[in-house]
């Protein structure tokens, strides 16, 4: 995997001087100690969270960033749960539905869906690099390499090898549905970014994002677990409720990346003609729809577990995740308008869709083997 390879950047956490004082007296060591007692705790979080993102190298766009934080953006390790979310979720509707999962499929396939989304953050990089898009961003990989043509090799083979790993899945489930529908997923990600199409150029990026993460791959990796049996034939998964709703939250959890990765992008998408929707509504209605589409995850949630579309323990396991939603909400409302801290908004959304759809998939499991439904 070109990319997945990339080493973690060393921690960026920087340490002042402390410089050398006379021995001082036990009265005045006794005030000291008691007047850093009393310090706020919300100073001490802020320090903390200070410590936290300056080593994840996330930290503030001005001057010059280190080679190991351009890396770690480049690799872009935490958007890889779009690839282990989907997949999951997928196989623990297939499991919770017809108790069936299998092993070595479903790590081919995670192994397969890391190279695809590979080949997408690659070739995004190639193609943002030739309209300018990318013109100022020191973390494209094009770059950091300093060759399209690598870059888009790397992305090529990726994809090829990705396929191979797909093709293989379909032909352990026998299942026509699983391949159609990751491969229309696939043709998503194209459109999206690839000529001559370019559709997140005209502000259709979150309704593909949405449909190829949720409904189209979700569900594909819900059919790969169809099983193949050479005495009585194919046994193929029926479509069902459950499935569908699940697909629903996925998807909307990864629009919500997508969306939050363009706020401090907005300057130069508007420069390059690059008109996503928050070059249309700007910050602050941005912020707004990000609160709206973190309320309506959980209005979703509630819903689903009401109309038995979802088991009471995907609902309960889910509603744990309500104070990530409001973190991601607070960020976002309280720094819309500050590029260097909203850069960082896209990584709490990764939290919630990571920690969301593993709740999700523990659901669906602990509802079949506690038989609930």
């Amino acid at each position: 995997m070109p990319l997945a390879g990339i080493a973690l950047a060393p921690l960026l956490v920087s340490h002042l001087a402390c410089p050398r004082h006379r021995p001082r007296s036990s009265s005045s060591v006794a005030a000291t100690t008691a007047a850093r007692r009393r310090r706020p705790r919300a100073l001490r979080r802020e320090r903390c969270c200070a410590t936290a993102t300056a080593a994840s190298g996330e930290g503030a766009e001005d001057g010059e960033l280190s080679r190991g934080t351009l890396l770690w953006r480049a690799a872009k390790l935490p958007i890889y749960s779009v690839a282990l979310v989907p997949l999951t979720v997928g196989s623990a509707c297939a499991y919770h539905h017809a108790g069936s999962f299998f092993g070595k499929r479903y790590f081919v396939l995670l192994a397969a869906a890391v190279l695809v989304i590979t080949w997408l953050n690659l070739s995004n990089d190639v193609y943002d690099s030739d309209t300018g898009a990318d013109k100022d961003k020191k973390e494209s990989v094009v770059h950091i390499i300093g060759s399209r043509t690598v870059t888009q090799n790397a992305a090529n083979i990726s994809l090829l090898f990705g396929f191979v790993g797909l093709f293989w899945a379909f032909a352990k489930a026998g299942d026509a549905r699983f391949i159609l529908l990751v491969i229309c997923a696939i043709l998503c990600g194209y459109v999206y970014q690839c000529p001559p199409f370019r559709l997140s150029y005209k502000g259709l990026g979150e309704p593909l994002c949405f449909a190829a993460f949720g409904p189209l791959a979700t569900t594909a990796f819900y059919f790969s677990n169809s099983s193949r049996n050479t005495s009585s034939g194919t046994s193929l998964l029926p479509l069902n409720k459950t499935v569908i709703a699940s697909s629903i939250l996925v998807g909307l959890t990864t629009t919500l990346i997508l969306f939050c990765s363009h706020f401090h992008q907005i300057d130069g998408d508007r420069a390059v003609g690059k008109m996503s929707p928050l070059v249309r509504i700007g910050t602050k209605m941005g912020s707004r729809l990000v609160t709206l589409g973190v309320v309506m995850l959980y209005v979703l949630l509630a819903a689903f577990g009401m109309s038995k579309c979802l088991p009471s323990t995907c609902t309960v396991l889910c509603a744990f995740t309500l104070p990530v939603g409001k973190l991601v909400v607070d960020y976002v409302l309280n720094n819309h308008e500050d590029n260097n801290k909203i850069f960082m908004a896209k990584y709490y959304c990764v939290r919630l869709h990571a920690l969301f759809g593993m709740a999700l998939a523990c659901g669906l499991v602990l509802a079949r083997n506690g038989r609930l439904v």
